[in-house]
């Protein structure tokens, strides 16, 4: 597992996070957030799916793709939760089906400083905390989390071979 804090040159960053946080940026509801019907909603966007681009706004993504030395992409989907009164744990999950799993990366970037979380099954936490990227193997078990100190937590999750 690799952190890395201050991943994104500033200029990136801040165009990246200004883009999620535009009143015209299309986010979609989700009725779950690990599995459908899990009792937990979330908004999304993918920007590749199903071996496609599927947002316009794939170029504010480049700099990260060079940065991960992504070979071959799995998936790229963004999430945007609402702060909840209390921190929720979505459920361990792997991101993608167990075919695609094998060397292959998942990548957690974060775009706002809040009090939730990205949990392991060994019990490590990474705190959300702006323009901060954990890299993992695809294969490990994980939940994100609510918060509750701000309005939203939004993070951009990425699935990939490297080189």
């Amino acid at each position: 597992m690799k952190i890395i804090k201050n991943f994104l040159e500033e200029e990136h960053f801040n165009n990246l996070k200004s883009l999620l946080y535009s009143d015209n940026f299309p986010w979609y509801l989700a009725e779950g957030v690990v599995k459908p019907g899990d009792c937990q909603i979330q908004f999304i966007h993918n920007f590749y799916k199903n071996f496609t681009i599927t947002s316009s706004s794939f170029n504010f993504i480049d700099p990260i793709l060079t940065k991960l030395n992504v070979v071959s992409l799995i998936r790229i989907k963004a999430n945007f939760l609402y702060r909840t009164d209390k921190i929720i744990e979505h459920g361990y999950h792997t991101d993608i089906n167990t075919d695609k799993k094998i060397n292959s990366k998942t990548a957690v970037l974060y775009i706002n400083t809040n009090n939730g979380y990205t949990k392991f099954k060994n019990n490590k936490i990474v705190t959300s905390e702006e323009n901060k990227i954990v890299i993992f193997d695809t294969n490990i078990l994980h939940t994100g989390s609510t918060c509750t100190d701000k309005d939203t937590r939004v993070v951009v999750n990425f699935n990939y071979y490297d080189s």
